[in-house]
């Protein structure tokens, strides 16, 4: 059986949230129209609609956050799929305890690579690993699981491989 590369999943996840944004068309339809080739691998399937739900469920507290890390950016200039993928980012870190830090943040800046401004994967790196540090200051960090290191991000080209595949 084939399985999806977390990051397609996560560039589907993108694809989702930016076509409900822009189109208004309820969830649903755009979840069954851009992920209809995730359907039949469950696992994959389920990991992207918990992010997309999670996202659109918190959307108002993640980007209060992002304001914060921000402050000398007006929110409405972010680029729109920056906003996503940082919204991603910070859900994945908040929520998603089995997933390592480090990997979230790569996944955005890889994503950033592809789908944003040249100037867009910087910018992701600097407020998630903001966010990062943060939410281990305050100790409401709780992630679990392989792969974890107590240790602050480092850029994505100093991460290995098999982060990337994650």
């Amino acid at each position: 059986m084939v399985t999806f590369r977390r990051r397609t999943i996560r560039e589907k996840v993108l694809q989702v949230l930016y076509a409900h944004e822009i189109s208004q068309e309820p969830i649903t339809n755009v979840i069954d129209y851009i992920l209809t080739d995730l359907q039949n691998h469950k696992a994959d399937f389920d990991f992207a609609k918990q992010i997309i739900y999670k996202v659109l469920q918190h959307q108002d507290e993640l980007d209060e956050i992002i304001k914060t890390k921000v402050a000398n950016w007006e929110f409405s200039r972010i680029a729109v799929i920056d906003k996503f993928l940082l919204r991603i980012g910070i859900c994945e870190l908040i929520y998603f305890d089995e997933i390592p830090p480090k990997v979230t943040i790569n996944e955005a800046i890889e994503i950033a690579k592809n789908y944003s401004t040249d100037k867009s994967s910087k910018f992701i790196n600097g407020v998630l690993d903001s966010v990062y540090e943060q939410l281990k200051k305050d100790k409401k960090l709780t992630k679990s699981g392989r792969g974890l290191i107590s240790s602050s991000t480092t850029p994505a080209s100093k991460t290995s491989r098999k982060s990337k595949e994650e």
